[in-house]
């Protein structure tokens, strides 16, 4: 079992990949980083001394002053190297530089400059060290304004605000779950490479991503309807569109309710994609599920009886509590990396149809047991 420490732990790129090396429990044995670290030289060095990687993801993307911006991102490289150097650790460093690196900015020049400072160290210390050049990288729960412009996009549209292209090229983009897959590749092999560059997995023109991302918003945002998802980056930007959603208010979503003297009719959905649809019973004071998806798109609706879904996000303590009536028939849409479940608080049979984009694959299953 290798023992893992993630500088960064808390940031984009850093919490996806904490959580998905906690899927894994029998391989890796995660260390817990705290950002105050690198003000306590102590605190730093009993974390390097614990680890067999390390990962550096701890920097700054944006700030007013891009001079900020180089002093920080290489100051913090300084006082890694420098706690390797006490601890004499030998420790797998993993350290995401990026596609700016030969651009004229500092931000650039603080990632080229960080990763030599780390080749530096192996190459004096013996060390182990795998310099990551890393493309432009999107995913759910992004910061908008700051990680990314898909970000800042989803975040407007489901804000009620219009985005703004400012520069129309061609962007070479790389899913965040891909990008923790190759880190992870990284930490389990033995090769090391001061310049290892990261390949993306699309390339798209910023007005392509904001046209896809409007249809979601048309379709899905204000209709609940499944759009076409033709390739696997429209999937990922789709559940990435998803998370911006302001999930408290916009659950439970209440279906047009046609009723006549023989009895009603509700349409529970409308998909441009295929998958599986399922019915379940379920007695009173029973709850189903306590689980969560990285990649699955998944839809309860509620028929008959009084449910209580439950959402929460895996690596926080706040639940958003939904209650459904089938008397006024509602859906929630399960984000990923939410975990959930659904409880019948009612007297009588609870009758809840569900929706999943993908038959259940128990190779694949692509679900994680965790009490919401």
């Amino acid at each position: 079992m290798k023992k893992v420490g993630i500088t960064g732990q808390n940031g984009f790129v850093g919490s996806h990949l904490y959580n998905t090396l906690g899927l894994k429990p029998e391989e890796f044995e995660r260390v817990d980083f705290h950002k105050e670290f690198f003000d306590f030289p102590e605190k730093l060095d009993a974390f390097v001394g614990q680890c067999d990687v390390i990962v550096h993801l701890a920097a700054m993307n944006r700030h007013p002053d891009p001079e900020v911006i180089y002093e920080n991102n290489v100051k913090l490289v300084r006082e890694l190297t420098a706690s390797l150097e006490r601890t004499g650790s030998k420790a797998h460093v993993l350290f995401s530089s990026s596609s700016q690196e030969e651009k004229d900015n500092l931000y650039g020049k603080s990632k080229k400059e960080g990763r030599e400072i780390f080749a530096q160290w192996a190459e004096a210390a013996g060390g182990k060290f795998t310099g990551m050049i890393i493309p432009n990288v999107f995913g759910p729960f992004g910061k908008p304004n700051y990680n990314s412009f898909i970000a800042t996009f989803c975040h407007k549209l489901t804000h009620g605000e219009t985005p703004v292209i400012d520069n129309d090229g061609e962007v070479k983009l790389i899913y965040v779950g891909e990008l923790v897959q190759e880190i992870i590749s990284q930490i389990e092999g033995s090769k090391t490479n001061n310049v290892y560059e990261v390949s993306h997995t699309s390339v798209n023109k910023v007005s392509e991503v904001l046209l896809k991302l409007e249809n979601y918003k048309k379709l899905y945002f204000e209709n609940g309807e499944i759009p076409v998802l033709e390739s696997k980056f429209d999937l990922n930007l789709f559940n990435t569109f998803r998370c911006y959603f302001d999930i408290k208010n916009h659950y439970p979503v209440k279906f047009t309710q046609h009723t006549d003297p023989r009895g009603a009719f509700v349409e529970v959905i409308r998909l441009g994609i295929g998958g599986q649809c399922s019915f379940s019973t379920t007695v009173s004071g029973i709850t189903r599920g306590n689980h969560f998806h990285t990649r699955k798109i998944e839809r309860f609706a509620v028929i008959k009886g009084k449910a209580l879904i439950q959402l929460r996000k895996i690596d926080t303590d706040k639940v958003h509590d939904f209650y459904l009536d089938g008397a006024e028939p509602a859906y929630v849409d399960m984000p990923v990396w939410y975990t959930h479940n659904i409880k019948n608080i009612g007297d009588e049979e609870l009758y809840t149809i569900f929706w999943i984009n993908e038959p259940f694959n128990p190779e694949d299953s692509d679900t994680y047991f965790l009490n919401v």
